[in-house]
């Protein structure tokens, strides 16, 4: 995050954002110009959960869809392996949180909510466009657990590769999670530390959205 007592001179010119009323659209037009601006992967999220001791575990996955208002239960979807430490956690315990920063943009956006399972026909539909080697990877790799060398990994590879010379199925431990926001804040670096933020809440999934503007 920027801490600069610097006035900003490369961030674009933007509307009011402290105005908008549907945190949906608001993400959207950020991740949007976030695509326009960001050197690489501008869908990257830390992603945070925490294991059954309560301790709390981040690390970066990949937004691969935000769901439409056509969805009755919007949505914030990535991809995982279940027997991945996330993939455990997250069964466990289906609540997350997601942080999104756009440094070429100077701004963030943080996601809290309960968490759910994508249905089987969104994550074969993912998962067949995914590149032949990743899907290969998802077979090979014991993701989060031991690996003795690079050579193992690499000679499950193989044994993938012949194993599926065509279709490459979708293993059953591997599909999609959704993260339902019940808050999205949204932050704006702003000169000498005098931020903009603004923080979208409800109690529910599908309750209505109540908006409050936060001191930076």
């Amino acid at each position: 995050m920027t801490d600069s007592d610097q006035t900003p001179t490369d961030a674009p010119a933007t509307a009011d954002f402290t105005e908008a009323s549907d945190p949906f659209v608001l993400f959207d037009t950020w991740m949007a110009e976030a695509v326009s601006s960001e050197p690489n992967d501008p869908n990257a999220m830390s992603l945070a959960t925490v294991d059954a001791a309560g301790m709390p575990n981040v690390r970066v996955v990949l937004l691969k869809n935000v769901d439409g208002p056509e969805s009755a239960d919007r949505g914030f979807v990535f991809y995982t392996n279940f027997e991945s430490a996330k993939g455990r956690e997250l069964l466990a315990n289906p609540k997350a949180a997601l942080l999104f920063y756009w440094k070429s943009l100077e701004r963030q956006v943080r996601v809290r909510g309960p968490v759910s399972l994508v249905s089987h026909g969104e994550a074969d539909a993912y998962y067949a466009s995914r590149p032949r080697l990743s899907r290969i990877g998802a077979w090979a790799s014991h993701q989060s657990r031991p690996l003795s060398t690079r050579d193992v990994l690499e000679a499950k590879v193989q044994h993938f590769e012949a194993k599926f010379p065509d279709e490459v199925p979708r293993p059953a431990y591997w599909s999609g999670f959704r993260v339902h926001p019940v808050e999205i804040e949204f932050w704006m670096s702003r000169p000498f530390r005098l931020h903009d933020r603004i923080v979208f809440r409800r109690d529910a999934p599908r309750d209505s959205w109540h908006k409050t503007r936060l001191y930076p």
